[in-house]
């Protein structure tokens, strides 16, 4: 569908400003949305048409278009890449405003390569640079703050001290927190460039271009920020480092873990964001309930870990929840009347009435050594963060033949790859299949936005790869995140968890001990009901709370 010459006519005799908004006037006269009316309208003019994930790779020219104008104006300068025709790039959504395209050319002192996009998506990117360079005013509270045994402790700015200061490197890193708290990160990167230095954030699982901010020099002085506050070596330039240091924000107490990595360029650093308030229930306590697994699941899972003895593997790729799942079972299962003992690298979170101990390789506690220093502790269950080598599998099982209950975690792509890495490692399989009570296999998956998911018809080849026969879905409701401010423009707000679990029963015993393929295994268990990661997607997809397009991302390596 192309715009009508008329209507064309009609909007170009209107006055600029509201009276105007070409884009509204063509959704409403055409029955589309926005960003449909948009496109056509880019096409009408022969010009680019923008979301804000593309307006978010480039950095905003705001020493020419100052953000304050920038807003009333509806508008933006960008600056270019380098091999564009242009030095910076116009963002309009009217491409009727001769005048608004002639200030722009003349603020850029230069040619400008305009592109169109909505009002909205404008004001959406606006807003969030907004938020990046307004002064934080409950970032820090002003005390001293430590992670505990082994951790950095800081000495904390109040604001008024960061209000006077007249430093651009403490309000960049300050502000950058800030903004990846509101956005709900779970990572910031500062990646050194040739130009200077690359923000992005990791929301939901997906690495996000932030912004970049030009000069070597300021690259430089933000590791070194990063570094003050992490209490580590600032002259050294030449090996990783890693520490870590809290903020207080919002009302809570966030911890955060700095690694610091030197690059071609200079250095990068990862800032971990590690907020308690993700995994906790209505009543402020660790739950299971929080990760979204669906009822019948979580009624497994219960079932598994009131076990006496034993053990629970949790598998899954790094940034899975595998950690947060243990967690969650321990909290729940966590009366007072037992003995629990964790090891862990690092300790990610604090658990009342848990022992929990922190694996220091540099003065020799690792996870096989301080395993055998648990057992004569006397301890219930036992929690391993990893197992990473045949002596620690060793001795996690025996622990579970003798009386313990334990939890662990294990990286493989599904339940059923588990058995080949512990024979990769050596483990004696008639010990393993003894102790083993089942295996709980899970992903996150990115959930559709509230505010901006409509119905869609997913491509057959799509469809066709996620399991789903296309002739027999044509009247079936499909739903997909268009993309707004309150998502950043990816349609995904949130996660919820799916898993696959394998219990283990004297049948699949019997196969694992005969060396039966993972294909004869799988059969087996499939036969027993067990679902897989792709049917728990599915039927996020069939409800509408994902893609089939997430689906296929999340499961395609199970």
């Amino acid at each position: 569908m192309s715009v009508p010459a008329l209507l064309l006519k009609e909007l170009a005799a209107l006055p600029s400003g509201g009276a105007r908004a070409p884009i509204a006037a063509i959704a409403a006269q055409l029955s589309m949305d926005e960003r449909e009316a948009g496109r056509e309208l880019a096409d009408a003019f022969a010009m680019q048409f923008w979301e804000t994930e593309a307006m978010a790779r480039h950095s905003p020219a705001f020493e020419r278009l100052p953000l304050v104008r920038a807003q009333h104006q509806g508008c933006l300068l960008l600056r270019a890449s380098a091999s564009g025709s242009a030095l910076h790039i116009g963002v309009v959504s009217d491409p009727f405003d001769a005048d608004l395209a002639a200030q722009l050319e003349h603020l850029a002192d230069g040619p400008v390569d305009f592109v169109l996009a909505t009002p909205a998506d404008i004001h959406a990117y606006l807003n969030q640079q907004e938020s990046l360079s307004r002064a934080i005013d409950d970032l820090v509270d002003g005390d001293k703050a430590s992670l505990g045994d082994g951790a950095a402790s800081i000495e904390v700015l109040s604001f008024a001290a960061l209000s006077d200061s007249s430093s651009q490197t403490v309000k960049l890193v300050n502000s950058m927190l800030y903004d990846a708290l509101r956005s709900g990160a779970s990572d910031v990167h500062f990646e050194s460039t040739p130009e200077g230095l690359a923000i992005k954030y990791r929301i939901d699982g997906m690495l996000d271009a932030v912004t970049q901010s030009h000069g070597v020099a300021l690259a430089e002085q933000v590791m070194t920020r990063l570094k003050v506050l992490a209490e580590l070596d600032i002259s050294e330039r030449r090996v990783p480092q890693d520490g870590s240091f809290r903020v207080s924000a919002q009302g809570r107490d966030i911890d955060l873990r700095v690694s610091v990595m030197p690059s071609i360029h200079g250095e990068d650093a990862v800032v971990r964001v590690l907020d308690k308030r993700a995994i906790l229930g209505p009543q402020g306590n660790l739950t299971l309930d929080a990760l979204g697994f669906d009822a019948l699941s979580l009624a497994t899972l219960r079932d598994l870990m009131e076990a006496p003895h034993g053990m629970l593997l949790v598998t899954g790729p790094t940034g899975s929840g595998k950690t947060t799942t243990l967690y969650g079972i321990l909290s729940e299962t966590h009366t007072g009347h037992d003995k629990i003992i964790t090891i862990e690298d690092p300790v990610e979170y604090q658990l009342a009435g848990v022992l929990q101990i922190p694996v220091n390789e540099k003065k020799g506690l690792t996870f096989a050594r301080g395993l055998r220093s648990i057992l004569r502790h006397d301890p219930d269950k036992i929690m391993i963060g990893e197992i990473r080598d045949r002596e620690t599998a060793e001795i996690a099982v025996q622990s579970a033949l003798t009386g313990h209950l334990v939890l662990t975690t294990v990286h493989a792509n599904n339940a059923f790859d588990v058995f080949g890495r512990f024979t990769h490692m050596g483990l004696d399989h008639y010990a393993l299949v003894s102790a083993l009570n089942g295996i709980w296999a899970q992903r996150l998956m990115r959930i559709n936005c509230q505010h901006c998911s409509r119905p869609y018809l997913p491509p057959a080849e799509a469809m066709i790869k996620v399991g789903l026969e296309p002739a027999a879905m044509q009247d079936h409701v499909f739903m997909r995140g268009s993309g707004c401010g309150d998502c950043r423009g990816t349609g995904y707000k949130g996660r919820r968890a799916i898993a696959e679990i394998l219990r283990m029963d004297d049948e699949l015993r019997e196969l694992v001990l005969q060396r039966e393929s993972a294909r004869r295994i799988r059969q087996a268990a499939y036969e027993k009901g067990t679902r897989t990661l792709s049917a728990a997607a599915l039927d996020l997809v069939l409800a509408g709370e994902t893609t089939v397009e997430e689906a296929r991302r999340v499961t395609m390596a199970s």
